[in-house]
């Protein structure tokens, strides 16, 4: 049984471009093997966000659901960033 797939795919000329250049430069062996670092990258990409979802976004939303008179308003997130914005500024200057 084989391992592999084989695909045709269609890329926009600027993308072409691109995997051609990563295999003239020798970066890569194959067009294939440049289309498959982008997919292992994607993955590794979606897998943070996963992560990043479940072990930060969820307990800061259910925290904020347990305690809501911990949130703060537009203005005070505003008024926040703003004194950062200055303590900042005022350490270049």
């Amino acid at each position: 049984m084989r391992s592999t797939q084989q695909f045709s795919i269609t890329l926009p000329n600027e993308m072409a471009d691109v995997v051609k250049a990563k295999v003239a430069a020798g970066e890569y062996a194959t067009e294939s093997e440049v289309i498959r670092d982008g997919l292992r990258t994607l993955l590794a990409r979606d897998r943070a966000v996963e992560a990043w979802l479940r072990e930060q976004v969820v307990p800061a939303a259910q925290a904020l659901k347990d305690a809501p008179e911990r949130a703060l308003s537009a203005d005070q997130v505003l008024e926040h960033l703003a004194a950062k914005r200055r303590s900042r500024a005022s350490k270049t200057e």
